[in-house]
């Protein structure tokens, strides 16, 4: 797939060039690679896809190579959330206890705004499972047989505490992505895959993008995720959490992700001023900043330091460039999305290998694209 940059001759050749330097020495025809999409005022500058979507086929990766999006995945959910606040059949200050009366007492103040913006203090249910697993013998959720949604529900339910009191902090948390899941359903009365195809996806065009479940559809020209060990690709596509939907289910392609990103430049979806709560840095209960937890973690991308987030958003800026980003990391697969807004530029990479950043990809990018302006 060669890029295809409708500016300049002179421009685009420098542009396309510097911008495949980045990538091109990370995969080849017989490796686990990356889709790339760089776009510009709304229009595709470059696009690209590396390497294979598998190691049993090497069938190339290309504009329609669909591949989990992990956290990626939280726009999606907070959007359909905010479809029903539109809508009217939820409120932002809507509490847990209004929708789960029996939810037990450190969680029944929690809002829908602090599930969107990672200040509930919900445990984390992959910490909770691990341990549930260690109090018994042997382990209670595999690859195959992976926990669901109503199951990291029934584990919330369980708890007797949460990390800290609602509103009082921030850290990241599936567990909240997880449950805004479980309320659109029960709120909508529709699966939560089925919500989001009748309101995001299909409103969108966005053909090949779908709610993975498996045994239950099918994902179309699928990546499947490997894992680097030494000098070989282990193929690492499930893990026991990849079940769960509104943190990290979604499957989706560059070619969609095209569609996504004119929704959000042109409002498609929600108005300018229905966007901006998701666009507005949250702060906590005392008015303060947030801050990522002072103690390192896997979700802890920068321990200790100020966080800017939305709903399903981040929104740190980058050298003084307005920015909205999103990353995703699971067993097997890489995401990212980055739109710089008021230079109307956009950066979206999807790989199926762990052993590559596309964050810093991501900005490597911007760097040359910025530099062009």
């Amino acid at each position: 797939m060669s890029p295809a940059l409708p500016i300049s001759a002179a421009k685009k050749d420098e542009t396309s060039t510097r911008i495949n330097a980045i990538f091109a020495p990370l995969a080849d025809e017989k490796s686990p690679g990356m889709a790339v999409l760089v776009r510009k005022n709304g229009r595709k500058i470059f696009e690209c896809g590396y390497g294979v979507r598998d190691l049993r086929t090497l069938a190339p990766i290309d504009a329609q190579t669909d591949f989990r999006l992990a956290s990626f995945t939280k726009q999606f959910t907070a959007m359909a959330t905010m479809l029903l606040v539109r809508n009217g059949k939820l409120r932002y200050d809507e509490t847990l206890a209004d929708l789960f009366p029996d939810f037990p007492a450190y969680g029944r103040s929690i809002t829908i705004r602090q599930l969107l913006t990672h200040t509930s203090g919900l445990p984390d249910y992959d910490d909770y499972l691990m341990r549930k697993a260690e109090n018994v013998k042997g382990t209670i959720w595999t690859a195959d047989h992976q926990i669901q949604d109503e199951e990291v529900l029934r584990l919330l339910k369980e708890a007797s505490s949460g990390r800290f009191p609602p509103g009082t902090s921030w850290a990241y948390s599936n567990s909240g992505y997880v449950l805004l899941g479980v309320i659109i359903a029960k709120v909508s009365g529709e699966p939560f895959g089925q919500f989001l195809q009748e309101r995001i996806f299909g409103p969108l065009h966005m053909s090949n993008t779908l709610v993975y479940m498996r045994g239950r559809n099918v994902v179309p020209n699928r990546a499947y995720g490997f894992t680097k060990e030494g000098d070989k690709f282990i193929e690492t596509d499930q893990s026991p959490t990849s079940a769960t939907l509104g943190d990290g289910g979604i499957y989706s392609n560059l070619e969609d992700l095209a569609k996504w990103d004119d929704a959000l430049e042109s409002h498609r979806l929600l108005s300018k001023d229905e966007m901006a709560a998701a666009l507005t840095p949250v702060k906590l209960a005392d008015g303060s900043q947030p801050h990522w937890p002072a103690e390192p973690g896997e979700d802890n991308l920068n321990p200790g330091k100020p966080v800017l987030y939305g709903f399903g958003w981040f929104l740190d800026p980058y050298h003084n460039h307005t920015s909205m980003w999103h990353s995703g990391s699971t067993m097997g697969f890489r995401t990212m999305i980055d739109r710089f807004t008021e230079d109307k530029l956009t950066i979206i990479i999807l790989s199926n290998r762990t052993d590559l950043d596309p964050t810093k990809l991501a900005l490597q990018t911007a760097d040359v694209c910025l530099r062009q302006q």
